[in-house]
């Protein structure tokens, strides 16, 4: 399930620190999360599809590690992203 070059470039767009940036963790928070919802909306339809649950997991584990990071490195960033994906619990 990979994201639609489209979709991909939109979000890369939103997200970007500047005008060449495809790889900050800013922009690759946004992009798991894009993947995530994707993901959760394919188990909507197909629950017993036990092998994407677990890249599912490994994303969401990735997601959390680059938040981490953006939160001790820079917090304006950090809730800037939080705000913009609507992540808050």
């Amino acid at each position: 399930m990979a994201l639609v070059k489209e979709n991909k470039e939109k979000v890369i767009a939103g997200f970007r620190v500047h005008g060449t940036d495809t790889g900050s963790a800013s922009v690759q928070v946004a992009l798991l999360t894009e993947r995530i919802n994707m993901l959760s909306d394919h188990f909507k339809v197909h629950k017993k599809d036990h092998h994407s649950r677990r890249g599912l997991l490994k994303m969401v584990s990735q997601r959390r590690k680059h938040l981490e990071y953006l939160k001790t490195t820079d917090r304006d960033e950090y809730k800037k992203v939080v705000d913009r994906l609507s992540l808050r619990k």
